[in-house]
């Protein structure tokens, strides 16, 4: 499986400076634990999205809660749940 996460900035939009190196070593240790995929920004200026493999659903909802953004609502968190059925060949890792 892979997931698409989604943060979408909330209310509390405002509070993100305060939080961003929380977040940031959030996002260093899913590359370091090799979950993370890719990061990215949802333009324009709605967020970022998350792609995650090699973690089940479970333990990736454990691993979003702990990201300062969620923990203080400066986002809200959507998991998109990813079975592949066919992928191009640079992607072949994802189908075992």
């Amino acid at each position: 499986m892979m997931f698409i996460v989604n943060l979408r900035f909330s209310h509390n939009k405002s509070q993100a400076s305060a939080h961003m190196e929380g977040h940031n070593q959030w996002i260093k240790r899913g590359f370091d634990d090799g979950i993370f995929l890719m990061v990215g920004s949802l333009q324009p200026g709605f967020g970022g999205s998350v792609i995650a493999h090699g973690i089940s659903r479970d333990e990736l909802e454990s691993r979003v809660k702990e990201d300062p953004f969620v923990a203080e609502d400066v986002v809200t968190a959507e998991l998109l749940e990813i079975e592949p059925k066919r992928a191009d060949e640079r992607l072949s890792f994802l189908m075992s």
